[in-house]
C-alpha cells in the first residue's frame, strides 16, 4: 500500500519543492512530480537555476506523451504514462489520479487557506480508503527538505 505524508505550512511551494527533488535525487531515487501545467512549468524554470552548485536532471512531460523514463525526476500533468519511479510529489490541488502505483506519495501543502481546505478533502479521500497517513507541519519543525 503507498505509504501518503503531508508537508503542511510549506512557506513557499515551489522552492521547497526545489529542495525535495534535491533531496530525493540525492538518494538515488525516482520521482515524478504532478500539479496543474503553469505551476509544473513554473517549477522546471526554477528547477534549472536555484542552486548554483547543484543540479536536479529533470524533464517536462505534458499530458498524453509517452514517459522515456530517462530523467531521475518527471514533470508530470498526467500519471498515466509513468511507469517505473517509485515517489510521487503532488503540488496540486487535486487527487492524482492512479497515485496507487507509487511506494511513496508525498503531498506538498502552502500556508494559504485555499491549499489547505484542497488539503483537507486529499486527507479525508485517503484516510476513508484506509492509507496510514504521516503529518510533517513545517510551522513547528522549521522548512526543510
Amino acid at each position: 500500500m503507498t505509504e501518503i505524508a503531508f508537508h503542511f505550512n510549506v512557506a513557499n511551494k515551489l522552492l521547497y519543492g526545489c529542495r525535495l527533488l534535491r533531496k530525493v535525487y540525492s538518494s538515488g531515487a525516482s520521482v515524478v512530480v504532478t500539479a496543474e501545467p503553469a505551476l509544473l512549468a513554473e517549477l522546471d524554470q526554477l528547477l534549472w537555476s536555484f542552486s548554483a552548485t547543484e543540479f536536479v536532471p529533470h524533464c517536462r512531460l505534458g499530458a498524453g506523451e509517452p514517459s522515456r523514463g530517462e530523467a531521475p525526476v518527471l514533470l508530470a500533468e498526467s500519471l498515466k504514462a509513468c511507469a517505473g519511479y517509485s515517489i510521487l510529489v503532488n503540488l496540486g490541488q487535486t487527487i492524482p489520479l492512479e497515485f496507487e502505483r507509487f511506494e511513496r506519495l508525498i503531498e506538498v501543502v502552502a500556508q494559504g487557506e485555499e491549499d489547505r481546505l484542497a488539503a483537507r478533502s486529499r486527507w479525508k479521500h485517503y484516510t476513508d480508503r484506509g492509507y496510514a497517513m504521516k503529518r510533517h507541519d513545517l510551522a513547528t519543525a522549521g522548512e526543510g527538505a
